[in-house]
């Protein structure tokens, strides 16, 4: 998808004058492909500031890497196309791995569950195990525990929890088994 300017442009070459430390060619190669490259970026991580970052990171990349380019194995636009898009994959994944648990959420659900327990030893027990339950948690992978928090903290279906980590459905229905199954041998 080219952009506007209907003259022909050399992206080959600019990339081996970027490579040579011509400035002024990276200068080119961005404005004439900027637009393009982040609605690549864009379409990926659905979120503009995210988009712009990876665009930025691209270009550094571009530059710093403008010497591995190599012609014979495909043209220099499908090259920065495929740092613009491996970086935002990357953006996504990131994000994907951080689910926070809000310390407030977590300090009412204990608070509810204690209000619950009728007398000072079950809320005593209650404690103990949601302090266990915690490091449980922490002993699981990073994916199973995501999917886990996401399941019966924020209540979101397999299918949203897929959508949100950009897993296949099947592998977030298997972390969560394996996740619910380690955490019950855990607690055990």
């Amino acid at each position: 998808m080219p952009s506007h300017d209907p003259t022909p442009f050399d992206h080959n070459a600019a990339l081996a004058a970027c490579a040579r430390g011509d400035q002024g060619a990276l200068r080119r190669l961005y404005e004439r492909e900027h637009r393009f490259l982040m609605g690549v970026a864009l379409r990926i991580v659905r979120d503009r500031a995210a988009a712009e970052d990876v665009l930025h990171d691209a270009f550094m990349a571009i530059w710093n890497r403008a010497s591995t380019f190599d012609p014979n194995r495909g043209e220099g636009r499908g090259w920065m196309c495929s740092i613009v898009r491996n970086g935002a994959l990357s953006a996504v994944r990131a994000n994907a791995r951080t689910v926070s648990v809000d310390e407030e959420l977590l300090d009412d659900l204990q608070n509810a569950e204690l209000q619950a327990a009728p007398d000072m030893l079950d809320a005593f027990s209650m404690r103990s195990t949601l302090g266990q339950l915690d490091h449980c948690l922490e002993r699981l992978d990073v994916a199973k525990r995501n999917c886990v928090l996401l399941a019966y903290l924020d209540g979101c279906t397999h299918a949203e929890i897929a959508e949100r980590l950009s897993a296949p459905l099947g592998s977030v229905k298997a972390w969560i088994r394996r996740g619910m199954a380690s955490l019950k041998e855990c607690l055990a």
